[in-house]
């Protein structure tokens, strides 16, 4: 049996004296994706330090692959909310930016990026600062910077979470079509619901600090995500029900069985 490409299992982290997250377990199938929710200080970029070795669990295991985290290599490609775009730079050397950490030549980084400028809506600004970009823009060359690094699996930390709400809008979909397109395996971090609904396979919701995973739910929603009356009815009544999970007490609590929305 092919084993999850990521696994977290009980997973724990506190800072200081403070407890952050409490026995987390989660996982990602390759080509999934997968989004947490769950309210501000809740710990969701904290999971994200700790898959980025940025700091070390208290308590649990990852895996990633069938085997220990820690002798899987650097497996992700991380994009922060903000593009964090050189001003310096122009978009081409931008966009190779982690190759070239990686120990590639520039040469080749470019050769690598050239031909999916296009793809990315980035065509003919290959000489452009990044000031002379719009914020969608902008966002678009920080994923390719990352998507180009080909690591088996992306790390979205609220990518689109600065950007106004039409662009934001435009920006789902955009990825939503480029995720059809390639299979990557990804998960996102958000605290917009109808982001998570409309891009994701899987939802897992965590409850305030230390956060715990309350509820785990199946996206049984049509791909590509639809602008039909049904399918905005079926993802307006999942976007509601998580909402309700998020918002009231009493469903903070406790480890409910894995749930398929919009069955």
């Amino acid at each position: 049996m092919t084993p999850p490409r990521l696994k977290l299992d009980g997973i724990s982290y506190r800072y200081g004296d403070l407890p952050v997250l409490e026995k987390i377990s989660m996982t990602v199938q390759p080509g999934e994706f997968v989004s947490i929710l769950g309210p501000s200080g809740s710990g969701k970029s904290t999971l994200f330090r700790l898959l980025t070795a940025a700091i070390t669990a208290e308590a649990g295991a990852i895996a990633f692959d069938g085997k220990p985290l820690t002798e899987a290599g650097r497996p992700f490609a991380f994009m922060p909310q903000r593009d964090a775009l050189m001003p310096w730079r122009k978009i081409i050397d931008n966009t190779t930016l982690g190759l070239e950490v990686q120990g590639m030549r520039r040469r080749d980084a470019r050769a690598r990026v050239t031909p999916l400028f296009g793809e990315f809506g980035l065509d003919g600004f290959e000489q452009n600062y990044p000031a002379e970009l719009s914020g969608g823009m902008r966002q678009r060359a920080a994923l390719l910077r990352t998507v180009v690094q080909d690591k088996p699996m992306l790390l979205l930390d609220e990518p689109f979470g600065a950007l106004d709400a039409l662009t934001r809008a435009g920006m789902q979909r955009w990825l939503e079509e480029m995720w059809q397109k390639h299979r990557w395996t990804a998960m996102l971090v958000t605290h917009d619901v109808r982001e998570a609904v409309h891009l994701s396979d899987r939802i897992y919701v965590l409850s305030p600090r230390p956060a715990k995973v309350i509820r785990e739910i199946v996206i049984d929603l049509p791909r590509p995500r639809g602008r039909d009356a049904d399918t905005l009815a079926r993802a307006a009544a999942i976007e509601a029900d998580i909402l309700d999970t998020l918002l009231k007490p009493d469903h903070r609590n406790g480890i409910p069985d894995r749930e398929h929305a919009a069955e």
